[in-house]
């Protein structure tokens, strides 16, 4: 064996428990421009006269998808920040004082936020509560075992398809909540509607210019294959080999990791922006992999990255896997999302 690669079981042992570290940090960095991070391209008509309704979101997309057909109607608390981790997410006290007045709470599912569960309990009031994963249409499988468990694959998001069967959900319940503004609800969902349809067009359309055989995946965690069955990309293993960064990953899956990727021809392993990417570049320089793209998995990004909104984050996910698997020869730019 490479000499290089038995100093591997080293460094997973010293970043085994910092795997996950890096989203406290940067959800502190970037909570003050979370609350507005995806306001800007919301096709917001006039609402009602009425103050706004109380709704809760718990992760940055459903903050943002939510925002984006509520618009000025909803007034949408977010409990996760950029950059921050739902895995190993701890509820605070604000998070059960601003869920007490909601209308509506808006969770992930799969088990991704099972933690709203006991904020809501804890709030005492009486949301509609709404667990968008059950509309999802095209459901990956889960695992059967770990510290989230779950049927299916937490990651729906990342198949936009299921972003669109979301959209109609939201709006119902909004309009439930409010019938008051149910025509800014309606028009709100059907121009995002577009966009989100757009957004998918533009991505089958990126990978359609680069062969079916260069994409090889590999990621921080096991986050991707929605969005791996959606645009017919191979995920070939996983730095933490789980749906769930709560895992770890040993010394012997490292250097199995490492084995594959020589063996497969991996251009690139991708770090992700709510994980340590330690362990992500140290396998990625054992192997003769680059390490040069990052990732939105569980997250979206601060205000001022690429992965501020839905839409973009998952543009920068395209743009950031192609460029990975040409060696910088291609990317992926939509217009109009």
């Amino acid at each position: 064996m490479d000499r290089r690669l038995l100093l591997l079981p080293a460094l997973v042992t010293t970043l085994a428990l910092s795997a996950c570290g890096s989203s406290d940090d940067n959800a502190a960095t970037s909570a003050a421009t979370g609350a507005s991070s995806a306001t800007a391209d919301s096709a917001t008509t006039a609402a009602s006269s009425a103050d706004p309704i109380a709704v809760v979101a718990t992760t940055t997309q459903l903050g943002d998808i939510v925002r984006q057909i509520g618009g000025d109607a909803a007034d949408v608390t977010q409990i996760l920040q950029p950059n921050s981790d739902p895995h190993d997410y701890e509820p605070r006290p604000q998070d059960v004082t601003e869920t007490a007045g909601a209308k509506v709470v808006f969770e992930s599912g799969d088990n991704l936020d099972h933690w709203m569960a006991d904020v809501v309990t804890q709030s005492g009031g009486d949301p509609t509560v709404v667990t968008l994963a059950d509309s999802a249409v095209d459901r990956v499988p889960g695992e059967t075992s770990g510290p989230e468990a779950s049927r299916y694959d937490p990651h729906w998001w990342h198949d936009p398809a299921n972003v669109e069967a979301a959209i109609p959900v939201i709006r119902d319940a909004l309009s439930s909540a409010d019938p008051a503004a149910r025509a800014t609800y309606d028009a709100n969902a059907a121009a995002y509607l577009a966009k989100v349809q757009a957004l998918d067009a533009g991505i089958r359309k990126c990978f359609a210019a680069v062969p079916a055989a260069q994409r090889k995946l590999v990621t921080d965690h096991d986050a991707f294959n929605y969005f791996a069955k959606r645009y017919d990309v191979q995920v070939i293993g996983a730095v933490i080999p789980s749906q769930t960064t709560q895992a770890q990953a040993s010394a012997g899956d490292v250097a199995r990791l490492v084995q594959t990727i020589r063996a497969e021809g991996v251009r690139a392993v991708f770090p992700e922006s709510s994980v340590n990417p330690k362990l992500a570049r140290a396998i990625a320089q054992e192997s003769g992999a680059s390490a040069d793209h990052t990732l939105y998995g569980d997250t979206l990004g601060p205000q001022d990255s690429p992965g501020a909104t839905y839409l973009t984050m998952e543009q920068a996910n395209a743009d950031a896997m192609l460029r990975g698997f040409t060696g910088g020869r291609r990317g992926c730019t939509i217009a109009g999302i």
